[in-house]
């Protein structure tokens, strides 16, 4: 009788960071010896980072504390592993420059997922902040392709609770939602645990190997206006819609200094343009509900009960 495979040795990078720790606790619960390296713990470290740190260490995970220019200690902790994932932030997009050149001197890495937690970049053009805010993305894509390092790339579009946060605000006593454009167009959002797990799946299939694999699960597409009428039934309540019209957002993204104009391009690209449901996933596509069909994803209208019992807490993203 064939010996079953023994599952794969991931490393994350940005583990205990906003996806990374689901993308961290998803690949402990399908049985992969996990390890992160995360940046040594010190004074000015979040409580919660420790919190989450103690909660990693109980389940196994393996941390490895350095930084993303200790070229040898990463080379050393690659050589251990099978997989590398990296769930970095926006402002270290550029340092995954530092871990594509220790995967080519280590040798032996079968997977690589780059930090590309959001939309498909290569198929959409959006406004000029954004527009950079992807170009940096690209460009990791393009060299991680030239290193010849086996990758995966993914478009998880819109992390559910996160948006859903910006969008309701449903932690703050308020009457009126704030509808950006004419609240119709459709967007992508995915909760992030469902993110996390699909990440792990993605990067140990072969299907998915030099490949992108797109977020896409019909439940998960809805509109402004439709997300509103949820919430406003499951609440019993009644908002008032105050629209901001393109033309604001995009004067916004032309005035606003950087970085604080990439969150207002990032809202026009995606619920006023509706980019993220701009082309069309062809049968020769990947798309995770499609490649996991016995998968149970978490439905908006499910998440939304969450918020109503358990609320995720809100946090913002780093641009600079």
């Amino acid at each position: 009788m064939a010996r079953e495979a023994e599952p794969s040795r991931i490393l994350i990078f940005g583990g205990t960071g906003y996806i990374g720790k689901h993308i961290a606790r998803a690949s402990v619960a399908f049985g992969h010896p996990t390890s992160i390296y995360a940046r040594p713990a010190g004074p000015r470290t979040k409580p919660l980072n420790l919190d989450l740190r103690r909660e990693f260490r109980s389940t196994g995970i393996r941390i490895i504390e350095g930084e993303l220019d200790e070229h040898e200690k990463i080379v050393t902790a690659l050589k251990q592993v099978d997989i590398v994932i990296s769930a970095l932030a926006y402002p270290q997009v550029p340092d995954q420059l530092k871990i594509i050149d220790a995967i080519v001197a280590a040798g032996n890495i079968k997977r690589f997922v780059p930090s590309d937690f959001g939309c498909e970049e290569d198929k959409i053009t959006p406004l000029p902040p954004f527009e950079e805010f992807l170009e940096k993305k690209r460009k990791i894509r393009r060299a991680t392709e030239a290193a010849g390092i086996p990758f995966t790339f993914v478009a998880t579009n819109c992390l559910a609770a996160y948006f859903i946060n910006v969008l309701l605000h449903p932690h703050s006593p308020h009457d009126e939602i704030v509808v950006y454009g004419d609240g119709e167009a459709n967007a992508v959002l995915n909760y992030e645990e469902d993110v996390g797990k699909c990440t792990i799946k993605v990067a140990n299939d072969p299907r998915a190997c030099n490949r992108v694999v797109s977020y896409r699960p019909k439940p998960s597409i809805i509109s402004q206006h439709q997300l509103i009428s949820l919430w406003e039934e499951k609440t019993g309540r009644s908002f008032k819609r105050v629209y901001v019209p393109e033309e604001d957002l995009v004067k916004l993204s032309q005035t606003l200094p950087p970085p604080e104009n990439i969150p207002v391009s990032i809202l026009h690209s995606i619920f006023v343009k509706g980019d993220l449901m701009s082309y069309e996933i062809d049968d020769d596509d990947l798309e995770v509900s499609r490649m996991y069909p016995e998968m149970q994803l978490t439905t908006i209208d499910q998440l939304l009960n969450i918020f109503l019992t358990d609320p995720p807490e809100p946090t913002r993203a780093a641009f600079g």
